[in-house]
């Protein structure tokens, strides 16, 4: 029997980890999905994606992420969302991403076709880096905003099939 106590502790810690990788210190109140499967459950769901774009070695990324991973409100309004971080390699290629230039962290709001909603940014950020977020009072002011904007596709009739 004490022989299995530590194998159990051991699967135990090993599965909490590995089902908050996704989390990368963003917060392990919220259900992260990767890039792929986050378009895909967008366009299932109707919900809303939410992206953040960073990296393990930016001080401003880790300055948002620790602000980031506190925040009840943001984890409440993540419920609504399709939720997405990628970090460093992970950064996709496509321009879609980048339509202001390649600067992190980069926070895009994406509808359930996977089209990257420009007008949702950091309104009283710098208009040069409009999707760059400093603090988690203009995430929150633009995740309200985007749930205000992007509404779900109506359903296809059968006419339409």
């Amino acid at each position: 029997m004490m022989m299995l106590i530590p194998i159990l502790l051991a699967i135990i810690v090993t599965s909490v980890v590995d089902s908050n990788d996704l989390a990368r210190g963003w917060s392990d109140k919220i259900d992260w999905v990767t890039l792929e499967d986050g378009l895909k459950q967008s366009s299932e769901t109707q919900k809303p994606l939410m992206l953040i774009i960073h990296k393990s070695w930016c001080g401003a990324c880790r300055h948002l992420k620790g602000e980031f991973s506190k925040s009840m409100i943001i984890a409440d309004l993540s419920k609504k969302f399709v939720m997405v971080n990628v970090e460093d390699d992970e950064e996709p290629e496509d321009e879609k991403y980048s339509p202001d230039g390649g600067y992190i962290p980069r926070i895009f709001f994406l509808d359930s076709q996977g089209k990257v909603r420009t007008d949702l940014y950091n309104e009283k950020g710098n208009p040069e880096y409009k999707f760059y977020h400093s603090d988690c009072l203009s995430i929150m002011e633009t995740m309200k905003k985007a749930i205000d904007v992007i509404k779900p596709e109506p359903a296809k009739s059968s006419d339409e099939l």
